[in-house]
């Protein structure tokens, strides 16, 4: 265990990540004050031996003086507020660098801009097929610091990473690393392109030549030192050490498993397990299949909400991106009606032209970037706009006909009329479920 006995240590944030951030500095010796800039409500499930600060602002931060600042991951890391507590401060961490630091077993990191989370749950049913005990944590869900504080610490972690996480990393290095793809994302935290790039590769900043490193085929990264680790490359699209012939997933020239046996579905999801199977040591065709056999997709990735009247209303609500809206188009085969929309990120939304055209019979945009896309794509594709999601599913219900999918894939955050695309997915698939 990592031991900061006799310092100061001022945690950044007070929700789930900062609360856990907290408790695992406090158990190793340090004296912890947790600071946030909203009221004293948002401290309700912090324990009295802890001090709080709400209603901190980045004056409080140039007052402040402290051994080590550990920033949670929802807090713009250039933001003003955190760079004044760093000023004063001997180091700055985000709440990933302080868990691994205090972790003995076996972290297996996972980045891209989409699929992290199938990727994360899946090497989780595996690495447990195998006799293993783990657990999906970080931008999962779950912070990394909850599986140190646990009685029972398991041997690995599967630690699905955003590139706000990997921004604020120091000395990380995991023990096997991959990357899924990427793409533009997050445009309104950036300041370009490769500015994300960089965050998100930072995964790779520590390895050395012994690690194990699962690259998708055909994605460019920068040299690093350490870099290239021991690869291991997949794709359904290029020639990989893993690739897809019709439904089944090739190791090489070996059948490993088909994808028609499983409740996974799609190209991407196809990636996605490549992936989780390259990275476990062990693992048989016969143990990955047994292990699948009941294995559940997250909700809202192109989730079957219906299929009354022969139309299927998919909800991919997790699409909160270009790239993941790309995704969904390509893996179906029926004329599909696609609602889209919300929060205004600064994307470029010109590359789903040839998509657009090829799979979509009706467009139908709503939230803030609606009216945008409507005039985006007026010329390409028939367009309606709608003010709210409920608006754009009974829409959908007037022009779907037999043989059609709806597909709820958002392309962008949900922020604008949602806490999250969680609560977007359940909005979209209670609108869908109450049509009459």
């Amino acid at each position: 265990m990592l031991n900061l006995t006799g310092q100061n240590v001022a945690i950044l944030g007070a929700g789930r990540s900062g609360l856990a951030a907290a408790k695992l500095a406090s158990r190793c010796g340090a004296s912890v004050t947790v600071y946030d800039s909203r009221g004293p409500e948002v401290f309700a499930a912090f324990p009295q031996g802890i001090p709080t600060h709400p209603g901190a602002s980045a004056e409080t931060g140039a007052v402040t003086l402290s051994d080590l600042v550990i920033v949670s991951p929802g807090i713009e890391t250039k933001g003003e507020f955190v760079q004044s507590f760093a000023i004063n401060s001997g180091a700055l961490w985000g709440e990933i660098e302080l868990a691994w630091r205090c972790f003995s077993g076996k972290t297996i990191g996972i980045t891209g801009t989409n699929g992290k989370t199938t990727t994360t749950e899946l090497i989780d049913v595996l690495v447990r097929a195998i006799g293993k005990t783990c657990a999906p944590c970080g931008n999962y869900g779950v912070p990394f610091s909850e599986i140190i504080l646990l009685d029972e610490v398991p041997e690995v972690v599967a630690l699905e990473l955003s590139s706000f996480q990997l921004e604020t990393t120091v000395d990380f290095k995991p023990d096997a690393a991959i990357w899924l793809n990427f793409s533009a994302d997050h445009m309104d935290r950036y300041e370009d392109l490769m500015e994300y790039f960089e965050a998100k590769q930072r995964i790779f900043a520590k390895i050395d030549a012994d690690t194990p490193v699962v690259i998708r085929q055909g994605e460019t990264l920068l040299a690093l030192p350490g870099m290239p680790g021991k690869i291991t490359t997949f794709s359904t699209e290029e020639e990989a050490d893993w690739t897809l012939a019709g439904d089944v997933l090739q190791r090489g020239d070996e059948a490993f498993i088909d994808l028609s046996e499983t409740r996974l579905r799609g190209l991407h999801n196809a990636e996605n397990l490549m992936a989780a199977c390259a990275v476990v040591e062990g693992l048989t065709p016969e143990i990955a299949l047994s292990a699948l056999t009941s294995y559940d997709p997250p909700a809202h990735r192109c989730e079957l909400v219906s299929s009354e009247k022969k139309v299927e209303w998919l909800n991919d609500s997790k699409a909160t991106n270009l790239h993941a809206l790309e995704a969904a188009l390509r893996s179906q085969t029926r004329p599909v009606i696609l609602i889209a929309g919300g929060k205004q990120k600064g994307l470029d939304y010109q590359p789903l032209t040839p998509l657009l055209k090829e799979k979509v019979t009706q467009t139908i945009f709503f939230g803030e970037i609606g009216a945008a896309l409507a005039v985006t794509f007026f010329d390409i594709v028939p367009t309606e706009t709608t003010d709210t999601l409920d608006e754009a599913v009974e829409l959908a219900s007037q022009k779907a006909q037999a043989g059609d999918v709806v597909l709820f894939s958002p392309g962008t955050s949900s922020f604008d009329q949602f806490s999250g695309y969680e609560a977007r997915g359940d909005a979209f698939k209670a609108a869908v479920l109450n049509l009459s």
